[in-house]
């Protein structure tokens, strides 16, 4: 009896009225190698993120024996590192939240 109450407050789903509302579609054919890439691409800023975390850290091990300047700039260089880490960890679902699929 409640549903039947609320039934009108329920929103109707949308369809689709013109070609801007249909959900974006890979063209034929290139669904796979378009994931490929992105996986590659990901994959590859992993691996940077990786080696400069271990650049950084090398740099602050060798900074410590008197040369100041180069540990601060492997500590300077850490969240830069972080920062493009995440970047590349939220990209998709910041270009999907806009595209709004």
């Amino acid at each position: 009896m409640l549903e039947a109450a609320l039934q009108p407050l329920v929103a109707p789903e949308p369809t689709p009225t013109s070609d801007w509302d249909v959900p974006p579609q890979a063209p034929p054919g290139l669904q796979d190698p378009t994931n490929m890439f992105l996986g590659w691409l990901k994959w590859g800023g992993l691996v940077g993120g990786f080696v400069g975390f271990m650049i950084t850290g090398i740099m602050m091990t060798i900074g410590r024996r008197g040369r100041s300047n180069m540990a601060v700039e492997g500590a300077v260089g850490m969240p830069w590192i972080i920062a493009g880490l995440s970047v590349i960890s939220v990209s998709g679902g910041v270009v999907l939240t806009i595209l709004g699929t």
